[in-house]
């Protein structure tokens, strides 16, 4: 697909996402070291638990909220008060004394207006898309938020120290013009709404949600989707508590590299590969069935995160980033596309939302190999992380592709 013959509300989302998460990454990561050094490790900690604990929750009730409501309402109203409180966040920051209630206030109430647009905006791109071209959506989508990512972590990187609040102020612009854009050139396509079903509106939601938990195929791509998951996040958890403990370093015409350099190189080659090669894997892939391109990019992604996370050799560790890499730019669009394919029509927002569960339990994985970890030796953590991909591997292929003509009209009628 050429740019001129994606669907308009697609070219609004990958420009607008594009710039939105660009300036966010330049500040985002750096919230824990900001209230680490604000307010104490332990306050931080407990504080952006919590946040992580909100958000899930309000991102379930913001898929009931965008199915029972006009999505293109749900967005505009999230995405304005999105701006407000980066707005406030940069007035805290202003005096010389921070006003850190001030911006603790405000970034919690951030991630709950961000968490209820959410699946609003998920919803959006699958009502604009067709089961034929929402491979190639997908792609281009996962591209254009690692070339973001790549941009916005070199900018934070540049720019966060000495130059805090500036960067605030261009993610409050950014994020005013966002409900803007959507004004005025986003279309809401959604044609079955969610009716409500029960007075009682808590209950209508928690009905809802038993809709999507008694979808089985459904529920096995989001549960082996967060196993899969768990091993990339493993990289910035587990692998990196190793590397940084045992990784010995290598000098490179005089610059040394140590464990945490090492991990910095390996999340950069990610990015660039990624940004490099998207397009000509997914054109290679395009030649082959689903089914066969979803498998062959989960082995390879399995086989390089299993060999990762164990190895201590500069170039292991590079090579089987790359393998790991492939793997994930061969499998994410089909996984994402058939995803999709799996919603009905009217419940998109809540099945957008229910499927973060695979983020969220994949990162409480990630943070639990680092205790595991303390107990096994690395070629234990290898096995354990194998095992892990294996079940992911199992539970997505056969959601997808074996469990694939499940009605999902009786599921609806079984829940209410």
């Amino acid at each position: 697909m050429i740019w001129k013959e994606y669907p308009q509300n697609i070219r609004v989302r990958l420009i607008t996402s594009f710039f939105n998460r660009a300036v966010s990454m330049a500040v985002m990561p750096f919230m824990a070291l900001f209230f680490a050094e604000e307010m104490g490790k332990v306050w931080a900690g407990v504080f952006l638990v919590g946040t992580v604990i909100i958000s899930f929750i309000v991102n379930l009730i913001g898929g009931y909220i965008s199915d029972r409501f006009p999505r293109k309402r749900v967005l505009l109203i999230t995405s304005s008060l999105n701006a407000l409180m980066f707005l406030f966040m940069t007035i805290s920051l202003i005096p010389e004394n921070k006003v850190i209630w001030l911006f603790a206030t405000a970034y919690t109430a951030f991630t709950i207006t961000s968490s209820l647009g959410r699946p609003a905006m998920h919803a959006i791109i699958i009502d604009s898309t067709t089961p034929e071209n929402r491979k190639a959506v997908y792609a281009i989508d996962y591209w254009m938020i690692n070339l973001s990512m790549a941009i916005g972590t070199a900018l934070g990187g540049l720019m966060y120290v000495s130059h805090k609040i500036e960067l605030f102020l261009l993610l409050t612009f950014t994020s005013a013009v966002l409900p803007i854009a959507y004004k005025i050139w986003l279309h809401d396509e959604q044609i079955n709404r969610l009716k409500k079903q029960h007075q009682n509106v808590f209950y209508d939601l928690l009905q809802n949600y038993k809709v999507a938990f008694q979808d089985a195929p459904f529920v096995k791509v989001v549960a082996g989707s967060m196993f899969i998951f768990a091993a990339e996040f493993s990289l910035n958890s587990y692998i990196a508590v190793r590397l940084a403990e045992t990784f010995e370093p290598i000098a490179l015409g005089g610059f040394e590299i140590g464990g945490v350099r090492m991990l910095s190189l390996l999340n950069i080659q990610n990015m660039l590969l990624v940004v490099l090669f998207s397009f000509l894997i997914n054109r290679l892939t395009n030649r082959f069935s689903n089914q066969k391109v979803l498998l062959i990019g989960l082995l390879l992604y399995a086989i390089g995160y299993v060999t990762m996370t164990s190895a201590n050799t500069w170039y292991v560790l590079i090579a089987f980033g790359i393998v790991a890499t492939l793997g994930e730019l061969v499998y994410s669009p089909v996984r994402n596309a058939e995803m999709a394919n799996m919603m009905p029509e009217d419940k998109r927002g809540s099945y957008s939302a229910f499927s973060n569960l695979s983020f969220s339990g994949a990162d409480l994985i990630a943070r639990s190999t680092i205790i595991i970890g303390a107990y096994l030796v690395p070629t234990m953590m290898s096995v354990y992380m194998g095992v892990l991909l294996m079940i992911g591997i199992m539970l997505v292929y056969t959601g997808i592709f074996v469990n694939k003509h499940v009605d999902k009209k009786a599921l609806v009628t079984k829940a209410i």
